[in-house]
């Protein structure tokens, strides 16, 4: 068995969500860690675990960041991580996985599934294995408790429901 461990360095943890129907926000996690089991160098059958820190939640505009924190979105006070654990992650040809797992977010814990890319295994610069991975996906925010929500004048909804998930993850062999 191998363990992979995600470097925070060249890994990303993003995510868009459309902001009045017509624009799209998009923000990340700073602080997150995760490992990938194997059995050999294949990742076909692979074990994946992941959490994210909230208060590490970034999207550039620091009072947006602050009510994504409060209890009306991720409530980072008693939620403080984010977590998946897979439950498969299948070849489904050439490059391409799917990912299947369990995602919590604010105490809710729901099935999810991701569009993997894998980008290729070689070495980096100090002689390690290294392994990338282009992941995406999509999930509804009030499946989660992340309820807030306010109507313009006009009628138009202020945050949509879905978020879009998009990480590129860089993985070292230990």
């Amino acid at each position: 068995m191998a363990i992979w461990t995600i470097d925070p360095m060249h890994s990303e943890i993003g995510f868009k969500v459309k902001h009045l129907v017509i624009s799209t926000v998009s923000g990340k996690f700073g602080a997150f860690e995760g490992t990938v089991e194997t059995e050999g160098d294949s990742f076909n059958n692979a074990k994946v675990n992941f959490n994210a820190d909230i208060n590490s939640i970034d999207t550039g505009v620091a009072d947006r960041d602050v009510h994504l924190k409060s209890p009306d979105f991720f409530d980072a006070v008693n939620n403080p991580k984010l977590t998946f654990e897979s439950t498969s992650f299948t070849n489904k040809g050439g490059d391409d996985y799917e990912l299947q797992g369990n995602i919590t977010i604010k105490g809710v814990t729901k099935a999810i599934t991701l569009h993997v890319e894998y980008g290729g295994t070689g070495p980096n610069a100090y002689g390690q294995t290294i392994a990338g991975f282009e992941l995406t996906g999509k999930i509804n925010r009030k499946d989660f408790g992340l309820n807030w929500s306010a109507v313009t004048e006009a009628g138009g909804i202020v945050v949509s429901d879905d978020v879009k998930l998009a990480m590129n993850i860089e993985v070292v062999k230990g």
